[in-house]
Parts: C-alpha cells; structure tokens; sequence
C-alpha cells in the first residue's frame, strides 16, 4: 500500500517562501507521477503543480505559474512544492497524490488519475 505525507505548511506572510514535501512510501517511487493539489473552504480541488515520474516535464496551474515549483528527489522518495511570493488566495490545504505512470514525460493534472493521497497540510498566508 502506498502512503503519502506531506510537510511543511504551516502559517506565511505574503510574500516570504514556504517548502512543502511529501514523503512517498514504498521502493517503486521512480516509476510514480505526482501532482500538488488544493482545496479551500467551500471550494473544489483544484491543480497546483504535477511531475513526471521522471522529473523531467512538469505542469502548472496558471495561477502559480512564475511563483511555484515542484521537483522531486527519486532517491529520498519525496517531491517538493517550493512557493515563492505566496498570495492570501494560495491559502488552502494542500495535498499530494501519486499514480503509477508506464511513461517518463506523462504528467497528470486531474484529481481523477490519482489512485493515492495524502491527507493535506494546511498553508495559511496572511496579507
């Protein structure tokens, strides 16, 4: 079975930078895609970022586009969300999902080709 944590939300000014990771279980990771999503109150999941299982190609949603990256680390198994010049809008929780991908350079940026998920860590940015 494989678990998701993610780490590293947490309460942020406007403007500052905050990590997020998330830590994947499991000895296939390099075979994973993974993508970033959030959900607010009120509101529907939406796209943050995705990676390939590769970290070669990633995607953007347009709203974090210049802002955000995500990377991953195959030998930590983890994939990391970087964002810089966080905005009050990016508060939400922010959670991970992974889904095994036969192809390199393939990134997934629906909720529904994700079969795991973590449980979210809050992000809170105040202006």
């Amino acid at each position: 079975q494989v678990q998701l944590v993610e780490s590293g939300g947490g309460l942020v000014q406007a403007g500052d930078s905050l990590r997020l990771s998330c830590a994947v279980s499991g000895r296939t990771f390099n075979t994973y895609a993974v993508g970033w999503f959030r959900q607010a109150p009120g509101k529907e999941r939406e796209i943050v970022a995705a990676i390939a299982r590769s970290g070669t190609y990633a995607a953007y949603a347009d709203s974090v586009k210049g802002r955000f990256t995500i990377s991953r680390d195959n030998a930590k198994n983890t994939v990391y969300l970087q964002m810089n010049s966080p905005k009050p809008e990016d508060t939400a929780v922010y959670l991970c999902a992974a889904q095994v991908s036969m192809y390199d350079i393939v990134v997934i940026t629906t909720t529904s080709g994700y079969d795991y998920w973590g449980q979210g860590t809050q992000v809170t940015v105040s202006s």
